[in-house]
């Protein structure tokens, strides 16, 4: 009988695992071949403490020490653009982001390629830094199995029963029983719920795919921002020399292995063309993952009000992977019964019981 049974082998299943860890045994169960196989391994992962709402941008900013300690980040500088065509758009966004306002030629300095009548306006921070989402999730499973923990892959659960000790899990073909289980299984988080009877929380797994196209023009795009246009219509990032783009957009689908929409990606593309001077020529290769929202947008982390020994660890969004450690760290002070270092109104505003 383990302390933790942890469902789930993405950033958010393996931090909890690893804080959970220090409190008592852990094993975690992941349906893939590998730990991070869906959201947590097909991330632009950027670390913009000011992206997202109110509960998150905490959840962010008590997690750079962490980020900074593990070696994750390196520079890379943010840059949202727009022009006449988006001007009231962009205003929002500069405002919302907390970006300084620079001038089409001082971002056309930055990213040669803006082209020089759609892109009149910008906004930039320097603070904004590349993420190493593989780099994060290694680190947490090491210290998980540090602790003893025990990470089983090609492990898809097939039956969850509550018993008098707490629950019993069928995975893999293998039972497992354990005093609390911990619901960090990404888009599949409700289907989850329901086979453990308990009440789903509403997530609605939205895809967002993503383009790797060689460097624009020949261009050096080691030193290039990431770059978003007004209203998240359309996003750029250096990667490896390349440069990923993505269409940015929100679909709703069910839970499955996403794969990019050859369409939805060409749209995005267009977009993204329309804003620079060099056309996209070749898509070296594509790929596609499912962001998972709560209805209100923010993480849903700890215990169940409602279902004793049921904990969620779900709804990450787009921002699971900057906002891991807190997360994890906020799990284990719930269900250790300590205070949290994020204030009383960040904490509700994450817990599953807003949504009851």
């Amino acid at each position: 009988m383990q302390d933790f049974l942890v469902i789930g082998g993405g950033l958010a299943g393996t931090g909890a695992a690893a804080r959970l860890s220090e409190l008592g045994s852990v094993t975690l169960l992941e349906m893939e071949d590998a730990l991070g196989y869906h959201a947590s391994g097909r991330s632009a992962a950027m670390f913009a403490e000011t992206y997202g709402p109110a509960p998150v941008v905490e959840l962010s900013r008590a997690s750079a020490a962490h980020h900074q300690a593990q070696g994750c980040l390196s520079p890379r500088g943010f840059m949202l653009v727009g022009g006449p065509q988006n001007a009231e758009v962009f205003a929002q966004g500069l405002k919302e982001l907390d970006l300084e306002p620079i001038s089409g030629e001082e971002a056309r300095a930055k990213v040669p390629i803006l082209h020089p009548e759609r892109v009149t306006m910008a906004g930039f921070h320097a603070d904004a830094q590349d993420l190493d989402a593989d780099l994060l999730l290694q680190g947490f499973a090491k210290a998980a199995r540090a602790n003893g923990a025990v990470i089983k892959t090609r492990a898809p659960v097939t039956a969850i029963t509550r018993t008098a000790a707490g629950w019993q899990v069928t995975a893999g073909g293998e039972t497992y029983e354990a005093r609390q289980l911990v619901n960090a299984a990404g888009a599949w988080a409700d289907r989850i719920a329901v086979m453990a009877g308990a009440t789903p929380i509403g997530l609605q797994p939205k895809r967002r795919s993503m383009a790797r196209l060689p460097a624009p023009g020949g261009h050096d795009v080691t030193s290039w921002p990431m770059i978003m246009g007004a209203g998240e219509t359309w996003y750029a990032k250096p990667d490896a020399g390349k440069l990923l783009v993505s269409p940015a957009e929100a679909e709703p689908v069910d839970p499955h292995d996403a794969y990019a929409d050859d369409m939805v990606l060409a749209e995005g593309l267009a977009r993204y063309e329309e804003n620079v001077t060099e056309p996209v020529t070749r898509v070296e290769t594509s790929w596609a993952g499912l962001r998972s929202f709560a209805p209100d947008g923010a993480l849903v982390l700890g215990p169940d009000p409602a279902h004793p020994g049921f904990i969620w660890s779900a709804g990450q969004g787009g921002y699971g992977v900057q906002t891991s450690p807190a997360a994890a760290q906020l799990l284990a002070d719930l269900v250790a019964d300590r205070q949290p270092a994020l204030d009383a109104a960040a904490v509700a505003a994450l817990s599953p019981a807003r949504l009851r």
